[in-house]
């Protein structure tokens, strides 16, 4: 062990300090919650990285996950042909890759990792799943029901976790809700976890593994965060109960596919309309930024960057000191990081790969901890989505989710940078966990 690695382990109890600050009310925050949630991580942890059997169980996942992304693409690259293959291969007719086409790629993942969800849920594993992670949840941590189930559905999926607990959306109170919001924005679909694995596993072959991870991880630190900023005042409905998830079961099995293969395909519209609409806004926007920051710089005699990812680099720069991150790294990954929160986390991990490709990061474990920092939903766009989404099902609650949104979108965030500081206190130098 390192002093990065205490670092690291002094990392989380500085953000627990930062949602403490921040929380609405201090004297009902539930220790019970911080407590078992954090043992829950620390033995996750534990079982990944430090484990022999659990070390060896975490590589075979990784080459169970690489292997089905390689069959995920035979069915784009039959459609788009030479746009599919990825850079630097050839294909079955000795036809050379044009290079790397996010769109022809990347996207396509989603199709085939939705079908294959939309099958195991029709075959009852995904429940399965899902109720036992509540189970734990709801057990340990004493929370609702509820928000337990919200909470393990999005360790699998994303914003239609929420449809898990339809029925009791109207009833929740004002902390369940936040969990809600939290959870889902601290975690990632894994449908999504796809693509961010096509950006980076050809110069991190263990990415895939090491997500997965950071989506067992988050769920526990997500409640944690939620409770804290937003502490339960009132009785929820479902404490201590363990519900059922709220789901209609395909007919058949053909079903299941398509309706998992066409949820895909609106998932990818969504993206590409968001990916379209922010960065060209971010662009706007830095435009002008710029305009004014150079007028700035020049008569105040400074070199400040007055991009948004400048600027939000600044702000989160402490924050990453204190996820253990070499200091020679902190300014490269925290722009990274930063980015996240302003042109969504697929930009993001386009440019850690990059990072990690062109050697710009002195120390590997900087792009470990980054890869786990950026694993969530925690910017403003999915903020928007998930009030959208909860909203439209549960008109009852717009007026609760309108206010305690950024407080949300905060722990999120936080959520994922003390998953990303798990990482930090476990990971070793030299191991053979960084691929």
């Amino acid at each position: 062990m390192t002093v990065l690695n205490l670092v690291s382990l002094a990392g989380i109890a500085g953000l627990l300090c930062i949602a403490w600050l921040f929380s609405e009310h201090r004297a009902t925050i539930n220790c019970r919650v911080i407590i078992w949630g954090m043992g829950l991580q620390f033995l996750f942890a534990t079982l990944v990285f430090l484990f022999p059997p659990g070390v060896s169980a975490f590589l075979w996942l990784n080459s169970i996950v690489v292997s089905v992304m390689e069959t995920a693409g035979s069915g784009a690259q039959f459609v788009f042909g030479r746009l599919a293959y990825p850079p630097g291969t050839v294909g079955p007719s000795g036809d050379e890759s044009l290079g790397f086409f996010f769109a022809f790629q990347g996207l396509p993942t989603i199709i085939f990792f939705s079908a294959l969800m939309s099958i195991l849920y029709f075959a009852g594993v995904m429940p399965r799943l899902v109720r036992a992670f509540a189970r734990v949840f709801t057990r340990l941590l004493r929370i609702s029901g509820a928000e337990a189930l919200c909470a393990s559905s999005n360790i699998f999926v994303g914003i239609e976790s929420t449809m898990t607990v339809r029925p009791h959306l109207a009833t929740m109170t004002r902390s369940e809700l936040s969990t809600v919001l939290t959870v889902g924005m601290a975690t990632v679909a894994s449908n999504i976890l796809a693509v961010y694995v096509f950006s980076l596993q050809s110069v991190f072959p263990t990415i895939a593994a090491h997500l997965i991870s950071a989506s067992f991880l988050s769920a526990p630190a997500a409640i944690i965060m939620s409770k804290i900023l937003v502490p339960e005042r009132e009785t929820p409905k479902t404490l201590g109960i363990n519900i059922h998830p709220s789901y209609t079961r395909d007919s058949n099995l053909l079903i299941a596919i398509v309706s998992g293969a066409n949820a895909g395909v609106r998932l990818i519209v969504g993206i590409v309309a968001l990916l379209i609409a922010v960065l060209g806004l971010v662009s706007l926007t830095d435009l002008v930024l710029a305009g004014i920051g150079a007028k700035v710089n020049t008569m105040a005699g400074l070199g400040i960057d007055w991009s948004l990812q400048g600027l939000s680099g600044y702000l989160f720069y402490p924050l990453t000191l204190l996820l253990g991150v070499h200091p020679s790294d902190a300014v490269v990954i925290s722009r990274i990081i930063g980015e996240r929160l302003i042109v969504t986390e697929i930009p993001a991990y386009q440019d850690l790969a990059l990072a990690i490709g062109n050697d710009l990061l002195i120390d590997p474990r900087s792009g470990v901890i980054c890869a786990y920092a950026l694993c969530g939903f925690a910017h403003i766009a999915s903020l928007a989505i998930f009030i959208g989404g909860i909203s439209a099902v549960a008109p009852e609650t717009t007026g609760t989710l309108s206010e305690i949104g950024l407080r949300s979108l905060l722990a999120a965030t936080l959520a994922c940078l003390m998953t990303a500081c798990i990482a930090g206190v476990f990971f070793l130098q030299g191991s053979i966990l960084i691929g």
